[in-house]
């Protein structure tokens, strides 16, 4: 049995296309067919369901699947683990975010590339939270930043980082524009623009409506904060952001921040990475990097902010 053979695999059921698949590896598609029936063959066991085209995996060929990547997995933290002892840690951590996080994520490459000048990150910043436990599992991502909600699998290892809350984002010229906070009641009645309902930080939002006897109906759904801040600059609309976004764009030219209030909400965010020993090493130095990293203080001093309660 080949690693090459393992990574064949874990493409295909990832890619679920053949052609597609040798695409990803780098390889002709009988290159790869080839591949897997020799696999098939040294294992005993059919992986693949054939047609006239691909048809899924069997049975075994999933469960074999989860052992790949874990193998794979192995492979690459060994790896890491060799170089980091003779030459400091190299290669490429992949961080996975949920959209609402993402304006904090650059609190913490930029000292892990300070610490780790041979390391490239690569930040994927549109996954649902249950995107990141699904990577994590599979062994996409290193780690992840995303909601601590009650109820995250024991295999994952949690690292609170700070509390999310949320401000009305609404044009200067509103008249609310002018009070020092804003109401989920007040926020409620104008014309909103917000994440769609798939996302866990529009959950939340939901959430505290809910809680206060509201539901609002927003005119514009979006899984992009940026697309957010790009409507409500047009005038037409308000939305409800995540504080942590106003340490990107601070508070544009023409728009307020109000803190919401009454009630006033703070969501846990923090670092998910798989539980295991010895573990990735990329994920072991990220979470050093975020022990000593004041992320919750950084996003506290926010240019051009109000102070939040």
């Amino acid at each position: 049995m080949l690693f090459r053979q393992l990574e064949y695999l874990v493409a295909l059921s990832r890619e679920h296309h053949f052609a597609r698949a040798a695409q990803a590896c780098h390889v002709s598609q009988p290159a790869l067919s080839e591949a897997l029936r020799k696999l098939e063959e040294e294992l005993d066991v059919q992986l693949v369901r054939r047609g006239r085209k691909y048809e899924g995996l069997t049975p075994e060929g999933e469960r074999i699947v989860v052992w790949a990547q874990r193998i794979l997995a192995d492979r690459d933290a060994l790896k890491d683990e060799v170089g980091a002892l003779r030459t400091g840690l190299s290669g490429r951590m992949r961080i996975g975010s949920v959209p609402t996080a993402s304006g904090a994520v650059s609190l913490l490459t930029a000292p892990f590339t300070a610490a780790h000048p041979l390391v490239t990150v690569e930040v994927v910043t549109d996954l649902r939270s249950q995107d990141i436990l699904r990577q994590l599992r599979n062994f996409e991502i290193d780690a992840g930043i995303t909601y601590l909600r009650p109820g995250l699998p024991e295999n994952v290892a949690t690292l609170p980082l700070y509390q999310e809350r949320y401000v009305l984002l609404t044009s200067a010229a509103d008249d609310l524009a002018r009070r020092a906070s804003a109401t989920w009641a007040e926020a409620s009645l104008l014309p909103l623009c917000l994440l769609t309902e798939a996302m866990q930080g529009r959950q939340v939002v939901d959430q505290v409506f809910a809680e206060a006897g509201l539901r609002p109906v927003p005119r514009v759904e979006t899984d992009s904060v940026a697309t957010l801040f790009a409507h409500v600059r047009t005038g037409n609309w308000a939305s409800v952001v995540p504080h942590t976004w106003l340490h990107v764009f601070g508070v544009p030219h023409g728009m307020r921040a109000l803190p919401l209030v009454d009630p006033v909400r703070a969501v846990p965010v923090g670092l998910v990475v798989t539980a295991r020993e010895p573990g990735s090493a990329m994920a072991r130095a990220l979470t050093e990097v975020a022990r000593h990293t004041d992320v919750a203080g950084a996003l506290e001093r926010l240019p051009g902010a109000p102070d939040l309660p």
